[in-house]
């Protein structure tokens, strides 16, 4: 009787060594943002307007335009209006020629009236020294029930005017947060606002929103960024962005 073949025990096929990822650097902090960009381009420092009415048609004015643009526009605006009133009795179409260096001017001589005619419903002397005294979302929640406003025209106004911790979030802030990996990448503007500004303490609202500004436009363009220039390249995780 012949003796059965010996059985062979398999050998498992070496496993692959574990890959071993670099460590990925931690997103940069809003504070280490802020002197980081603070040294890279300078930061003019904050000064209130004390003009909340001013702040509101001066930013319906800026969109979809420069702010040499929306600049002009309002200074024809109260160069031939000298009070709101008069900007309210007068012809529709007087305004729409004051406000036409702006861009848009059909558009937003009706938007403008009826704002205005909003908020002199609501404040006849067209006093708005309220909203500084208001608990800050009650103060975001008055300006965004007015016809147009939105989270960053009302961010605008309280910051620019009042002196209060609101976040405006602009195209350049809205780019630059969303590379940085500070929101996700579609987060909806109107959200966007509510995330960037729960990651602030209230003296770096003002810092953070002109900072990204100035980052947007010099260095994190929307096409074609300068990364190799960038001070943020080594940390930055370049969401959206081709990898380097």
């Amino acid at each position: 009787m012949s003796a059965s073949p010996t059985r062979r025990t398999p050998i498992a096929a070496p496993t692959a060594a574990p890959r071993i990822e670099p460590d990925t650097p931690p997103p940069w902090t809003p504070s280490e943002l802020i002197a980081i960009l603070d040294r890279e381009y300078g930061r003019a420092p904050a000064q209130r307007s004390n003009a909340p009415v001013t702040e509101l048609v001066l930013t319906l004015l800026s969109q979809h335009t420069s702010d040499h643009n929306s600049g002009r526009a309002m200074h024809r605006l109260l160069e031939r209006f000298p009070t709101w009133d008069a900007v309210l009795e007068a012809d529709p179409a007087d305004i729409e020629d004051a406000i036409r260096p702006g861009g848009l001017a059909p558009t937003k001589s009706k938007r403008l009236l009826a704002l205005l005619a909003e908020v002199r419903a609501r404040a006849p002397d067209w006093d708005l020294a309220m909203l500084r005294r208001m608990p800050l979302e009650e103060a975001k929640r008055w300006l965004t029930t007015l016809p147009g406003v939105g989270p960053k025209t009302a961010a605008c106004v309280l910051l620019f005017a009042l002196g209060r911790p609101a976040l405006p979030v602009d195209t350049h802030v809205e780019r630059v947060a969303k590379r940085l990996g500070l929101v996700p990448p579609r987060t909806p503007a109107d959200r966007a606002h509510e995330l960037l500004e729960a990651q602030l303490a209230p003296s770096e609202v003002y810092a953070f929103h002109v900072d990204l500004i100035q980052h947007g436009r010099r260095t994190c363009h929307a096409r074609g960024p300068t990364c190799d220039a960038c001070p943020l390249a080594t940390r930055c995780p370049r969401v959206g962005l081709p990898p380097r």
